[in-house]
């Protein structure tokens, strides 16, 4: 008896804090970070928050999976198909609405490239697993080409507007703010964006081991994500002047931004998983996956229960 109580006040001392993983494009849980509503609405559960920030959604979910964290803000379409493939044991939490134009891909303004196809052959910027990545690969099929008829340069955000900007490559493809920020502060050019390729849904993830010790937890922060949601839409200058000197960004760039995600939370169905499974398969041709994945096969947290 005295191990097993032992056993479950650790347990219960481990879920009093709930770990949440962001990147800086994740724009509801910053504004949550930011007015410090998760930690008052939480705060009656006796629940606290660390906040850790990736530079990418493919360590956040690394993360997840290792449990070193519990919940992950929204991370593109194509990262929980990555993290599927290595055996990660995630609980989809919630999806927002798609938002196809809130990624592109970029040309300078005095580039040749005038169309996808021109792409063949040519140095392409893009961060590795990103929805970018699956943009990329759709609009080349599209245009009847392959990942290997281009030469993929695998870059972060930040070194790749350095990389397009000093000529190392001939393209980049990349998500809002950080194609706004390039729109507005460059001479860019948009080849393509995500439209009738692409839709990009962005999810929000929590480990399953925490999911089924904390609903209640859940179920607190899957609300205020769509009330927040709802007021960013509603409110395009106000949400563009908190957001602003958090992302580093003038507010008319955030704006922007903004307007082109859809900010549309709701639950995750199985029916609403189809294009994963067209993400997971193309990534499987290309051999950026080890194994096939069905992406039906997934636990789905479920707000109303």
């Amino acid at each position: 008896m005295g191990v097993l109580g032992t056993t479950g006040l650790a347990s219960a001392q481990a879920n009093a804090t709930v770990r949440i993983g962001y990147q800086k494009s994740s724009t509801l849980i910053a504004v949550l970070k930011t007015q410090g509503v998760l930690e008052q609405q939480l705060a009656p559960l006796g629940v606290k928050l660390s906040w850790h920030e990736f530079t990418s959604g493919l360590p956040l979910l690394e993360a997840l999976n290792l449990d070193n964290l519990d919940f992950t803000a929204d991370v593109a379409d194509t990262v929980p198909v990555f993290a599927q493939a290595a055996g990660a044991n995630l609980t989809f939490v919630a999806q927002e609405a798609p938002s196809p134009t809130a990624q592109a891909i970029v040309v300078r303004s005095d580039s040749p490239l005038r169309s996808v196809a021109d792409l063949k052959g040519k140095r392409v910027g893009f961060a590795k697993a990103a929805g970018v990545h699956y943009l990329l690969i759709a609009a080349l099929e599209k245009a009847g080409l392959s990942l290997r008829d281009i030469e993929p340069a695998y870059l972060t955000p930040a070194d790749g507007r350095a990389a397009f900007e000093r000529g190392a490559i001939d393209a980049w493809v990349v998500w809002d703010p950080f194609l706004s920020a390039a729109q507005r502060q460059s001479n860019i050019r948009v080849l393509a964006d995500g439209t009738g390729v692409a839709s990009y849904q962005r999810y929000y993830l929590a480990s399953t081991r925490y999911a089924q010790a904390r609903p209640d937890v859940l179920k607190v922060i899957y609300a205020e994500l769509v009330k927040t949601g709802q007021w960013v839409k509603a409110n395009p200058r106000d949400a563009a002047a908190l957001l602003a000197p958090v992302w580093g960004l003038d507010a008319a760039t955030v704006e922007q931004a903004n307007g082109r995600r859809s900010y549309a939370v709701r639950p995750v169905v199985l029916d609403g998983l189809a294009e994963q499974q067209r993400i997971a398969d193309a990534f499987l041709s290309e051999k950026l996956l080890p194994k096939r994945v069905n992406t039906l096969e997934v636990s789905l947290y479920k707000p109303g229960a």
